[in-house]
């Protein structure tokens, strides 16, 4: 008889199989596995990937104070004058997206909107003694409410340019500064962007050099009709 051949399998049992059940619940075999080769840094900005290498920058400096208003005095004279419309400009350079008026119109409502409005009652209680103090309170109160959320949407504004310039916060957190300090920061946010964007386009531009003159030299005329002559081919016509 032929000897079988040994199969490479092996059976088990009941009675082999000595090993301890147990209870699986619905869902265990399918969780996550967590593979650290797979993960990949994100910018937190642009959402991007970033190389294995990098390392977050550092809080830089501002390239201006707080007060060098008089170091850009168009920007100073539009921030005293208009500071509305130096906010829609600085808004519609953080992003090209926005126009620059809908955030100066915001802008103006509420804050050239308020100080008209402090001034016009201040000028009541001198004017008509007999107005109730309450009412007055009142809109006051209303004012710094209104002066404390445009701090906060300004502030906003500022804390986007120091997430993309990587800038610290100088000389304190984006929202006090608007709100103590609104026309500086203006002028030291459009001073800082108009900075930054000078520079990025004169590193973007390309020095392009002439060619070399080239200087073209005369050869004796009866040198280079004779070399004519000898380049040209002459044909012989002869009859069939």
């Amino acid at each position: 008889m032929e000897e079988r051949k040994q199969s490479r399998y092996v059976k088990l049992t009941k009675d082999q199989d000595h090993s301890p059940l147990e209870d699986i619940t619905p869902g265990e075999l399918n969780q996550p596995i967590h593979v650290s080769q797979l993960v990949v840094r994100k910018c937190s900005e642009c959402r991007q990937p970033l190389p294995e290498s990098y390392a977050p920058p550092a809080d830089e400096p501002w390239t201006t104070g707080i007060f060098g208003c008089a170091e850009d005095r168009e920007s100073c004279l539009t921030g005293l004058f208009c500071p509305c419309v130096l906010f829609g400009r600085n808004v519609e350079s953080l992003n090209e997206d926005t126009p620059w008026n809908k955030p100066c119109i915001c802008h103006a409502i509420c804050v050239e909107g308020g100080i008209s409005l402090a001034i016009a009652t201040v000028a009541a209680n001198f004017i008509f003694p007999g107005i109730d103090p309450g009412t007055s309170f009142l809109i006051t109160e209303g004012l710094f409410f209104t002066w404390w959320m445009c701090g906060i949407y300004t502030g906003q504004v500022r804390q986007n340019l120091q997430k993309k310039y990587h800038l610290k916060n100088s000389p304190s957190n984006a929202c006090c500064v608007h709100c103590c300090l609104h026309w500086c920061a203006l002028c030291q946010e459009h001073r800082e962007m108009k900075g930054r964007l000078s520079d990025n386009a004169f590193s973007q531009m390309t020095v392009v050099n002439p060619p070399p003159i080239q200087e073209m030299q005369n050869e004796n005329p009866e040198t280079s009709s004779s070399s004519n002559n000898n380049e040209h081919i002459t044909l012989e016509m002869q009859a069939i």
